[in-house]
């Protein structure tokens, strides 16, 4: 059973209390790869900040880890929430509100990168599947060595 929009503002009704309870459960920041990544790159040096507002000129932007000083924005994107090509997948319910939903993520995604490349930031965006060794290199390869400890 689907539930059909009744307006544009309209909410789909769950298909069931548990699935409910697994998308409340869902978290915006500090989830499981990006507390991987943080601590990869903690333990090799790395000082940055977490989940750290941007306001420039164009756009709010809200990186998950920032390295203020060298101008690098990390992303570790989710597979469903971001449309990954390799792992993203369509959802079977409430497809009329959950199609549309994701593809403004894709949208605000590459908004949120013209606007921190227009003002002279380097984009990383990874996927959540990305192995940790590989983020922390693709990291690496952004923002450089990191200072020494005092």
């Amino acid at each position: 059973m689907t539930a059909e929009p009744q307006t544009e503002k309209a909410y789909p009704l769950p298909a069931t209390p548990g699935r409910s309870a697994n998308m409340k459960a869902n978290r915006r920041t500090d989830t499981k790869p990006e507390l991987a990544l943080r601590s990869a790159l903690h333990v090799r040096g790395y000082r940055y900040r977490k989940d750290y507002r941007l306001d420039l000129p164009l756009r709010r932007v809200r990186p998950d880890i920032v390295f203020t000083a060298r101008k690098v924005a990390v992303f570790v994107d989710g597979c469903f929430w971001h449309a990954c090509p390799q792992h993203g997948s369509s959802p079977k319910n409430n497809e009329w509100y959950w199609s549309p939903k994701l593809a403004k993520n894709v949208e605000r995604d590459r908004a949120a990168d013209a606007a921190l490349e227009a003002a002279g930031w380097t984009v990383v965006r990874l996927w959540e599947h990305v192995p940790v060794p590989d983020a922390v290199a693709a990291v690496v390869a952004a923002v450089g060595e990191p200072k020494s400890l005092p």
